[in-house]
């Protein structure tokens, strides 16, 4: 990897969602210079966070480069690509005008669609006080739904290009990889179920993970985590699972749990 000169970007985390590695993903695959200022998910109200993103949510960058302070996570992409990836490894220049908008368009239904309601999903099957089974199984099916929209598209496309945008990986295909490596603990299922009637897109999706960008990453969340006594899933640890989790939320002893983006 190549050595950047510019000062280090400033990336406000927390570490168990998928959001944040949503972006500290992108950082790492086009070599910046970073720095991750992990905190509590518990303090993402609290300054002094609260005055870095009004609204309170993950990830948010501080730029000293540009002096520009940004959050949304779909706009932190769009800003990185356009301004850090000179050379278009991630994304596309003019004259390819309508793959830049395509990139665009699969950002913008991954922010609306995958996220959202693989998040619901996890809210409802898992922290949600009481079970709802009509909520569960409505935003199960949207996360099946979801995934059939991306089937059907990467089993489109030429054997050797089986990217959502042209011929190569973009930020639009880095996007839904950190909540798609959710997707066992989502939807309660082994991984090998996950994809069911998906082949096409488990083989675009471990292509991704298997990157060594992706790898470093996860390292620094497993690091993160680890600081924060969290297991990999979230759950603070000397809790096995989600089921103990619930209860313990549900008698009222952890009255701050939430399903962290």
């Amino acid at each position: 990897m190549a050595t950047n000169p510019l000062k280090p970007i400033q990336v406000w985390i927390t570490p168990p969602g998928p959001n944040p590695w949503k972006v500290v993903w992108l950082f790492q695959e086009l070599g910046l210079n970073y720095e991750i200022k992990s905190f509590r998910f518990d303090d993402v109200k609290k300054e002094p966070f609260i005055s870095i993103n009004p609204n309170g949510r993950v990830p948010a960058i501080e730029d000293p480069n540009t002096g520009l302070t940004l959050w949304e996570s779909g706009a932190i992409y769009q800003y990185l690509i356009e301004v850090y990836d000179t050379e278009k490894r991630l994304s596309y220049d003019l004259p390819n005008l309508n793959e830049r908008h395509l990139c665009n368009q699969w950002l913008h239904f991954q922010m609306s669609g995958q996220g959202p309601y693989y998040g619901q999903v996890s809210w409802f099957a898992h922290l949600h006080p009481e079970k709802i089974p009509s909520a569960i199984e409505r935003y199960t099916n949207e996360v099946r739904r979801v995934l059939g929209v991306l089937e059907t598209v990467l089993s489109q496309k030429p054997a050797n290009a089986q990217w959502l945008v042209g011929d190569k990986m973009t930020f639009a295909d880095m996007a839904f990889v950190p909540w798609n490596f959710r997707l066992s603990e989502v939807l309660s299922v082994p991984w090998d179920k996950v994809w069911k009637d998906t082949p096409y897109v488990r083989a675009w999706h471990e292509k991704m993970v298997a990157l060594p960008s992706w790898k470093r990453s996860m390292e620094h969340r497993a690091r993160l985590m680890d600081e924060q006594g969290l297991q990999w899933n979230g759950v603070p640890k000397g809790i096995e699972t989600f089921a103990d989790y619930e209860a313990k939320i549900a008698a009222g002893k952890d009255t701050t749990a939430k399903y962290p983006r």
